[in-house]
């Protein structure tokens, strides 16, 4: 059995997944541009099954061509990345991963929420650039206590619900707003319950987003629902880049409307050093001082999630390969139909 493994990100050659399948072969493309060639049509021909490990598109390649590919799965959360109607229209289910680094994305959303409500970033920054004289406390525009504030998440799945959780843990009230979460799910978990976006930008102190990239979610939060904004508002984001309007936030952001933003994720990445959101942050402008926190996509990371995500994905793939049971099928509607 063959499975390729693309966009291939360890600096080993999938040992980890070699010493619990001594009877598979792994055939690894890293994916980089001008290092590794689209993959030989032979390798994709014979590839029982791909592990996609990066957020970027499959090399150069249709579904047509991997003939005795019988599932794809991308080691993630996310996959809108994965040609599902071309992969489906095959007869191949696409699966991800979405029950790995939970516990390390809540966790980072919260740090980001901290970063700007209590200025740890911009007290840390005040204090380097500065020395002494940056020891002030209005270095830090957006601090404020945490209890009896609102904490409002977007999707209210695994990652949603561990945030949510622990924002309860600093006396917060939890509102959400998630339209496929089944009725009654609200009485089960003890938060608030909207049915509109709007309502929650209105009445939280902070929002989370915890939602998957769709062609719902894509630019959800855009000038008009920024408009409906709580002001001083502080928006968190560790889903993904494009369901946040950068322009629409950088436009938010100056006026006042939102106190400030912490985002893990962006639209393109690395960032554009010549949006006017992330140049204003790296100059420093004073309106924008102490408003903005930005990370590398690395709220997943850990030793422990990066081990969860590769032993997970091989899990998903071989249960079906060998049981025929499938496990996190995004596509199975679409199998169904086709």
């Amino acid at each position: 059995m063959r499975i390729l493994c693309m966009n291939w990100f360890a600096d080993d050659p999938a040992e980890i997944e070699r010493q619990r399948c001594h009877d598979v072969t792994f055939d690894i493309w890293r994916g980089r541009p001008n290092q590794d060639p689209i993959p030989p049509e032979e390798i994709c021909r014979d590839a029982a099954a791909i592990i996609n490990y990066s957020g970027v598109e499959l090399l150069g390649r249709e579904p047509a061509a991997f003939e005795r590919c019988q599932i794809v799965v991308r080691s993630s959360t996310g996959y809108d990345n994965i040609d599902l109607a071309g992969w489906s229209a095959r007869g191949v289910p696409v699966c991800n991963v979405p029950d790995y680094g939970v516990s390390e994305v809540a966790d980072h959303a919260i740090a980001l929420m901290l970063s700007l409500t209590r200025g740890t970033v911009a007290y840390h920054d005040a204090l380097l650039r500065q020395g002494a004289p940056g020891w002030r406390l209005d270095v830090a525009p957006l601090v404020r206590r945490l209890r009896g504030g609102v904490f409002g998440v977007v999707g209210l799945g695994r990652i949603g619900l561990a945030a949510a959780n622990r924002a309860a843990g600093f006396g917060m009230e939890i509102v959400f707003y998630d339209p496929y979460v089944a009725t009654g799910f609200e009485l089960a978990v003890g938060f608030r319950r909207v049915n509109r976006l709007s309502e929650l930008l209105a009445i939280s102190d902070v929002v989370s987003l915890h939602t998957p990239l769709t062609h719902e979610t894509e630019r959800m939060i855009d000038a008009a629902a920024l408009a409906a904004a709580k002001p001083g508002l502080v928006l968190v984001n560790t889903a993904r880049g494009r369901v946040v309007d950068l322009d629409a936030l950088y436009a938010a952001i100056k006026r006042g409307q939102v106190g400030g933003a912490a985002l893990d994720v962006l639209p393109q990445e690395p960032f554009d050093q010549t949006h006017p959101l992330i140049a204003a942050w790296l100059a420093q402008e004073p309106w924008i001082k102490g408003r903005l926190s930005l990370t590398p996509h690395a709220a997943f990371y850990s030793a422990a999630s990066m081990l969860d995500m590769r032993l997970k994905a091989l899990e998903v793939l071989l249960t079906y390969l060998r049981e025929g049971r499938l496990m996190n099928c995004v596509n199975l509607n679409q199998l169904s139909r086709a």
